[in-house]
């Protein structure tokens, strides 16, 4: 069985610890694991391999978190823009054999109950043998109304349900036959595009062409107006709504979704007065707070029910019960800023950066460089850079000449240089970087060679 896990999604209603180029499913919120890692490790003892469906920035994301859980067995499909997941199963299941059965899981669920949970996926994967369509379906602990809901009769679906108003799921709750739409699936590749051809086939049709015109070596990835042609839509409107062979496994699995702050206390661990566990937390009466911080130290005075998260260079302040409201916070600040994107720490193929400062005029950043990786040949317009070698080695082209500086050493790139840094060595590579000039915007850079085909 192989386990497509979905990774698409910003995660905007965990900003600022989520952002679209380090979404929630790969921050490590617990046991220095995150969401991704823990749906490897979990789909891990039935599944015999993973097959990663991304864009390109959380493919390498992926690759790395992989690489610290030692899990080689891994395919990788990249999608230039996501067109929701009915378009990205089925280019999942175009690379896989007919028969093979999948387990499709988007990458940041929580599963506590992993003995259930392991019983649940054998059901599923019977079902799925027999020529099923198998979905998941939650059981409710209360009346929820921001999930989806499947009506069942015994494991056949009766109906999809969309999110109801709360007097509904409180119906739901009673009548003991409604579960939460987990949107996770079984069923082998080949019967699930038989019926996405059937109830779909533009989606089924625009799919196979784009998977037919990819560049397909180790990494399978979709070409740009080929990925755009596919119509957006969902499984659930797509097939499982009106296909008649979809079955239901009640899933008691202890799960959640991690989709806001508020779901997010529930399941991490607390001390005696109800507070998250935080060392750098000082807590004066103060009760049932969600804290988060690694950098700064948060002191609370006389607060209850908060929520409170600092990320260095953004500070999120909300009641409990409340945090949904945080998707409005990210609309006004697309409006202004860059904070809905990225951290002060970037994760790139060849390594991070994190900004140390960043001033009109000028910003100072902090580079490391893993053991044989290089960054882009590439130039700027508008800055200038100045390098210091802080530890390691670097191998440094400018324009026709290449290079070696070694620690404590350093030198100049004016604008308009073709340039490249490199770690050729067995060590790590770290440096300080200064650009200065007019704009030192991110998107000042223009690549001509890159190792990790980005353009």
């Amino acid at each position: 069985m192989t386990n497509i896990i979905l990774c698409g999604g910003s995660g905007t209603r965990l900003w600022p610890i989520s952002r679209t180029l380090m979404p929630k499913q790969f921050v490590k919120l617990f046991d220095d694991k995150s969401l991704f890692q823990l749906t490897v490790e979990r789909n891990s003892k039935v599944c015999d391999s993973q097959f990663i469906v991304s864009n390109t920035e959380q493919y390498f994301l992926a690759l790395d978190q992989l690489e610290e859980l030692h899990k080689s067995k891994n395919k990788y499909l990249l999608e230039p823009v996501g067109r929701n997941t009915a378009p990205a199963i089925a280019l999942a299941c175009m690379a896989l054999e007919s028969e093979e059965v999948v387990l499709v899981t988007p990458s940041d669920h929580l599963i506590k109950d992993e003995k259930e949970y392991e019983k649940v996926l054998n059901i599923a994967k019977e079902l799925a043998s027999e020529n099923n369509l198998v979905t998941f379906g939650i059981t409710p602990t209360f009346a929820e109304t921001g999930f989806g809901y499947i009506e069942s009769e015994g494991l056949t679906v009766k109906a999809f349900h969309e999110k109801p108003d709360f007097d509904t799921a409180t119906e739901y709750l009673r009548a003991g036959n409604y579960y939460w739409n987990s949107g996770m699936f079984c069923f082998k590749a080949g019967v699930f595009l038989e019926e996405l051809k059937k109830y779909s086939p533009t989606v089924y049709n625009s799919s196979l062409k784009a998977f037919n015109n990819s560049n397909q070596d180790s990494v399978i990835r979709i070409k740009h107006n080929d990925m755009l042609n596919i119509p957006e839509d969902s499984i659930d409107y797509a097939v499982m709504e009106k296909s008649n062979i979809v079955k239901v496994v009640p899933s008691d699995i202890n799960w959640s979704d991690v989709g806001s702050f508020d779901s997010l206390y529930e399941e991490l661990p607390k001390d005696k007065d109800g507070n998250t566990l935080n060392e750098k937390h000082i807590a004066i009466d103060s009760k049932n707070n969600l804290v988060y911080g690694t950098d700064r130290y948060i002191a609370t005075v006389d607060i209850e029910d908060c929520i409170v998260v600092d990320t260095g260079d953004a500070l999120l302040i909300s009641k409990k019960g409340s945090s949904q409201k945080v998707k409005e916070v990210v609309k006004e600040i697309k409006k202004t800023t860059e904070l809905h994107n990225i951290h002060l720490t970037g994760h790139r193929p060849w390594g991070t950066y994190t900004i140390l400062e960043d001033s009109n005029g000028y910003k100072i950043k902090r580079i490391e460089v893993k053991a044989g990786k290089r960054l882009s040949l590439q130039k700027h317009k508008h800055r200038n850079e100045h390098w210091i070698v802080v530890s390691g080695q670097a191998a440094v082209t400018i324009n026709d000449k290449t290079f070696i500086l070694n620690q404590n050493e350093s030198t100049y790139i004016k604008a308009g240089d073709i340039h490249r840094l490199s770690n050729d060595t067995n060590e790590g590579l770290v440096i300080i970087e200064a650009q200065v000039g007019s704009y030192t915007g991110e998107d000042d850079i223009e690549r001509l060679d890159d190792d990790f085909s980005r353009s």
